[in-house]
């Protein structure tokens, strides 16, 4: 059985951190959200994967090449017009050939593995098999109407939910998916919608089953739910003793606290679960619980908690606590120590600063 993980969208809802890097290489708690994807696959054994990117020139493709340092076969496929998640499906038919496969969404994380799902599909006796997830306001999701422990439609939106199970990103189809595609037209938004697709094959008479999910998930697509996602994967980190071997001056740093080659941490305080790259440099700083500190960091007089920090990111000498924050790749948060004493920034569009 083979896999797609569907990687073309713009993530408009995430920039503008996403105007410089595809959104599925936004990390959490250091590792890339398409990373979480290949690892669900890899524990399935399923290795071949097929990437959809919005062309072939994305940072994706350049970023996890042929897929062997990940153990997995990578091949690629330009979705350059984005018409829905049906038509990128519909554009790895070469890549799939015959073979049952499974769809995954590139942006989601999911606290179950869904093993048994991707293990014992192809033994079913089930057309497509679709992941939900419970939600707590189903009118603002697409929700699954189940009937005699089948799926038998999805309602977009709706005012009277017929369950709190909402279609979560992962489906698993047969060829016969190449044909429900083919009869469907375009939404009201002008895309090929799979849901209508999965619809077909209900309507045809065929069994689509439901699988519901273990734990919690979260779709990354916007600044919060990234941030909620890196807390909840921190959450997961075992046990590990304070890295004294990593600590200089009067530091003190809890049990959980993961850190990187060549990285310090001089006359501060850090507060687990945290995990920091390698050649960062914490001094003289408060870094909190559910924090993730990139690679070629420098945080110095500053304190900063439930937090992303990418690569070579300089905060230094900030008045307060840095909390719930999303640093890009380079960016630099600074105050001046001249007169006059005010602010001054440089923002990209869709930029958000709370004071």
């Amino acid at each position: 059985m083979k896999a797609i993980i569907l990687a073309a969208g713009m993530g408009t809802r995430l920039r503008p951190v996403t105007l410089t890097m595809p959104k599925p290489l936004v990390p959490v708690a250091n590792k890339r959200l398409i990373e979480y994807a290949i690892d669900v696959l890899k524990d399935a054994n399923l290795t071949e994967i097929g990437v959809v990117v919005n062309d072939m020139d994305s940072p994706i493709c350049d970023m996890l090449g042929d897929g062997s340092d990940l153990g997995v076969n990578i091949s690629y496929i330009a979705q350059e017009e984005r018409n829905g998640l049906a038509h990128a499906i519909s554009l790895c038919k070469d890549f799939i050939g015959d073979s049952n496969f499974v769809v995954f969404l590139g942006d989601v994380i999911f606290q179950d593995k869904m093993k048994d799902m991707l293990t014992g599909f192809e033994a079913s006796d089930y057309e497509a098999q679709v992941a939900l997830g419970e939600v707590p306001d189903p009118t603002r999701f697409g929700i699954a109407v189940l009937e005699d422990g089948l799926i038998k439609g999805v309602v977009e939106k709706p005012k009277d939910p017929p369950s709190n199970l909402a279609i979560a990103g992962v489906y698993l189809f047969r060829s016969s998916i190449w044909d429900a595609i083919s009869r469907i037209k375009p939404s009201w938004r002008n895309e090929l919608e799979v849901t209508d697709a999965i619809q077909v094959l209900i309507d045809d008479g065929n069994k689509v089953a439901p699988y519901v999910l273990n734990g919690w998930w979260i779709d990354a697509g916007k600044p919060d739910p990234i941030v909620t996602a890196n807390q909840l994967v921190l959450e997961t980190l075992p046990y590990s003793i304070p890295p004294e071997d990593k600590c200089e001056g009067e530091s003190d740093v809890s049990h959980r606290v993961l850190v990187g080659k060549n990285s310090k941490i001089i006359n501060s305080v850090v507060r687990g679960p945290v995990i920091i790259g390698d050649n960062t440099i914490i001094k003289d700083s408060y870094i909190g619980p559910y924090t993730s500190l990139g690679n070629d960091v420098v945080v110095e007089g500053s304190e900063i908690e439930y937090s992303i920090v990418m690569n070579n990111c300089e905060i230094r000498n900030i008045e307060g606590r840095i909390d719930r924050s999303l640093l890009a790749h380079n960016a630099k948060v600074t105050r001046t120590t001249k007169p006059p004493a005010s602010m001054r920034f440089v923002l990209a569009e869709n930029s958000y600063v709370e004071m």
